[in-house]
């Protein structure tokens, strides 16, 4: 038996010399890569500033970090939740009926590929384009975030929606077939209990991403937390800055480990 495993091993495919002209193709695409880095702006005002930074978050503003009014953190904390959720739960929903219309295995093949035309359409478009066209039409404000946030969602979740519904366990559809269930308790009892965990999990998910990107918006004036913490740190404000950061790393660990909860609710039943 040793023998055999000895001859096995002597008889292996030399592959070194493939390995080896991979290695050293990687590291001359390393080294192509860097050699676009430039470092000529990097001066000691720049690590200062970055020391600044720092500083202020470790040195918040308190006077801004529990104001509660509208030019205070919680109320813009809340306005990004706002936007994100809202988002969120307008995506979801557009998505479910598209997300139907584009399964393969539901409806024809010439209907299902427009759909997913329809969602990589969607998909393709950055955030910051969306928003940036949406304060164009809206104006500056919350309204045109969560516009964003929506059709933005819609991309995503539909993908993830269309993966749930192809999936679909048609066996369940049979039994209830044949035991002469109408098609309203097909969808009912076999459609609806299937998709449900799929469908909450998937909007969940895009919520904690939803929240992110609301605060990112900020910047464009889309409202949220993110143009204070612009204009903040454009003036020096290190302090204000670290209470504007301070609460959403207070917000989006709550928002994770609630978000997290719920999800492992869903998948273990």
């Amino acid at each position: 038996m040793n023998k055999r495993i000895e001859e096995a091993y002597a008889k292996r495919p030399k592959r070194w010399i493939y390995e080896l002209v991979i290695v050293l193709i990687t590291a001359a695409l390393l080294v192509w890569s860097g050699s676009a880095v430039e470092t000529s702006g990097t001066t000691q005002n720049g690590a200062k500033i970055a020391l600044n930074i720092l500083a202020g978050i470790f040195h918040p503003d308190t006077d801004l970090l529990f104001n509660l009014t509208t030019q205070g953190v919680p109320y813009l904390l809340l306005e990004t939740i706002c936007i994100a959720f809202l988002g969120t739960v307008v995506g979801a929903v557009i998505s479910v009926p598209l997300a139907f219309l584009s399964a393969s295995n539901l409806t024809p093949a010439q209907v299902a590929f427009l759909g997913r035309i329809i969602i990589m359409a969607v998909r393709t478009v950055p955030a910051f384009v969306y928003g940036l066209m949406f304060i164009r039409v809206t104006g500056p404000g919350a309204f045109a975030g969560l516009l964003t946030m929506s059709l933005c969602s819609v991309g995503m979740v539909s993908k993830m929606y269309i993966e749930a519904i192809e999936d679909l366990d048609t066996k369940i559809l049979e039994s209830l077939d044949a035991a002469g269930c109408s098609s309203w308790q097909k969808i009912r009892y076999g459609i609806v209990p299937q998709l449900m965990p799929n469908f909450a999990s998937t909007a969940i998910y895009r919520f904690d991403i939803n929240l992110r990107d609301a605060t990112v918006l900020g910047l464009v004036g889309a409202g949220g937390i993110g143009a204070p913490l612009i204009f903040a740190m454009n003036s020096y404000r290190w302090n204000e800055a670290g209470s504007i950061l301070a609460g959403l790393i207070v917000l989006v660990l709550i928002v994770e480990w609630i978000s997290t909860k719920i999800r492992v609710k869903l998948a273990r039943g």
